[in-house]
């Protein structure tokens, strides 16, 4: 039973610590879905007096990814209330040219408004409509979402590091006689410290199985998968081969480390 626990507080702050990354991990893809789906879905029209060079322009402004023409065909339909086939067609010369400009990721004001200026140093542009109202209130959202999880990521650091130095005490008060009785009979310092670094190694492996468990049925949850579709966004909850081998790395580093700095601070207490 006495070693039941001794596993099992460890096992516990280690897999809280898994669980906490995870979310974080979770929440970041979620934040970049997002963001690539609002990419997709803004653009930036251009009005010009004559045919922009669209490959001079993409290759000047590494924030574009494409610039398509859009016919006025639209716009000369909602106008037209009964003009003559001549008419429609001197309208479609006269009419400016209409660009729809997509843009590589989702810009912050600053880069759009450097955009705009730039576009409109095309002596041929006469305005650049960039939606910045909409834009900026969006953006202004998604960075509140990051600021959230950074805030989040730097409790969980600070919680991590409390939870480490809880077990480092714990374990240097369980194994200080052993180890000290062990030192003075002249064992090497690995072999008094073989059973922390093979305890610590055990219960990294045990809290890994039990993430990799809990997030598998997370992952395929249909509530959870619901919540997803329904902001329109797909999301990797879980990768059974990366995400767990992250979380097995990052278990038995810790332990390896909460194993080292035990035997760090018996060294000074001898």
């Amino acid at each position: 039973m006495k070693s039941i626990k001794n596993h099992l507080s460890l096992v516990i702050a280690l897999l809280s610590i898994l669980f906490s990354i995870q979310v974080f991990i979770i929440v970041d893809r979620s934040i970049s879905a997002y963001e690539k789906n609002l990419a997709n879905n803004y653009s930036v029209v251009v009005v010009s007096q004559k045919t922009l060079d669209s490959k001079l322009i993409i290759d000047s402004n590494p924030i574009i990814a494409d610039i398509s023409s859009l016919t006025p065909d639209s716009v000369i339909k909602r106008l037209n209330t009964g003009m003559s086939a001549t008419n429609i067609e001197l309208l479609k010369v006269t009419l400016p040219k209409f660009y729809q400009v997509k843009l590589t990721s989702y810009p912050s004001p600053q880069e759009i408004e450097l955009l705009t200026k730039k576009l409109l140093d095309y002596s041929s542009v006469i305005k650049v409509e960039n939606f910045s109202n909409n834009h900026d209130s969006i953006y202004k959202l998604l960075l509140l979402f990051k600021t959230v999880i950074t805030v989040f990521a730097i409790s969980m650091i600070v919680v991590t590091t409390l939870l480490i130095f809880k077990e480092l005490k714990i374990w240097q008060f369980q194994h200080n006689n052993r180890m000290s009785i062990m030192g003075l009979f002249g064992a090497p310092t690995w072999m008094r410290s073989a059973v922390l670094f093979r305890l610590s190694i055990v219960d990294a492996l045990i809290a890994s199985a039990f993430s990799f468990i809990l997030f598998s049925v997370i992952s395929t949850d249909a509530w959870v998968l619901e919540q997803f579709a329904n902001i329109g966004i797909n999301v990797v909850i879980f990768d059974p081969i990366s995400d767990f081998l992250s979380m097995v790395a990052i278990a038995m580093f810790l332990s390896i480390i909460l194993a080292s700095l035990i035997v760090l601070w018996h060294k000074e207490e001898v």
